[in-house]
């Protein structure tokens, strides 16, 4: 074995290495907020917290409406904390919901030790409290980038009204498999969210929003994840949209009406019917 192979050998493996140890500072991009700070929205809203099993605590904000036509379940991206996303809570009140956001752990005030089963069980913990104030079918699960895997796996275990999901990944391990394809990737990859395969085991009808020019995570896979599924998945594409402007759109609020406002299959059929009496 030649020196040259050697180093080669010893660059592979440290990239390997330092990847496995440290991949949590490439994909979390996390701000911490004291257990003093304050949030502050124009809307009347709820801070709450949820002590976990195993000691982690989850920081959620909960906005409520009149009359409200369910709950929103948003689960965010990887950035940030609930500070900045809350802001979102806008656009789902105007369409008559209650909104409910957290932190995941290590984000905003959150606290405890993150993986990918924690995430999933504080996430379906968080579901489940929910679902004491809601019936499920008025339970509208929403997914946002790195969240709409997650949002996925919720869905996969529940019976939500609704799944939306906004700029989603074929599968997390889909996603890094683009860039890091010469790793092992499968042995080292702490998060693989496969949401193709939760979506096989969802239930209730999933709705896609995707930009057209999302070079973060390409448009290409929600075509990839309604071919798999095209009786289950609505795709809703924004021609020049990219990652993180799709707000920018009106057609993106149109669409998100549209979902929102769907009636039932069951309903709409027996609407149909009573008005033919």
């Amino acid at each position: 074995m030649t020196i040259a192979l050697i180093c080669l050998l010893s660059i592979y493996v440290t990239i390997c290495l330092a990847f496995y140890f440290f991949q949590h500072l490439a994909f979390f991009r996390p701000e911490k907020l004291t257990t003093a700070f304050q949030y502050k929205y124009p809307f009347p809203f709820e801070e709450l917290d949820f002590d976990m099993e195993d000691g982690g605590r989850i920081n959620a904000i909960y906005f409520k409406v009149t009359n409200s036509r369910g709950v929103v379940y948003y689960l965010k991206g990887n950035s940030k904390s609930i500070k900045g996303w809350g802001k979102f809570a806008k656009d789902f009140l105007s369409n008559g919901y209650d909104f409910f956001m957290m932190d995941y752990r290590g984000f905003g005030k959150s606290k405890g030790k993150r993986s990918q089963a924690r995430v999933y069980n504080d996430a379906q913990y968080i579901y489940k409290w929910l679902a004491q104030s809601y019936p499920e079918d008025k339970i509208v699960l929403y997914g946002r980038s790195w969240g709409s895997g997650i949002a996925a796996r919720i869905a996969s275990w529940n019976k939500p009204k609704l799944l939306i999901l906004d700029s989603p990944y074929f599968s997390f391990y889909y996603n890094i498999n683009r860039y890091l394809f010469f790793t092992p990737l499968k042995l080292i990859l702490k998060y693989d969210i496969r949401t193709d395969q939760y979506l096989k085991i969802t239930t209730c009808p999933v709705h896609i929003i995707h930009g057209t020019k999302d070079r973060l995570i390409s448009f290409s896979q929600s075509e990839k994840l309604k071919a798999l599924y095209p009786d289950k998945i609505t795709l809703h594409k924004i021609n020049n949209g990219r990652h993180n402007n799709l707000p920018e759109f009106p057609e993106f609020f149109e669409i998100l009406y549209n979902i929102l406002y769907v009636k039932p299959v069951v309903e709409k059929t027996k609407n149909n019917i009573d008005g033919d009496r």
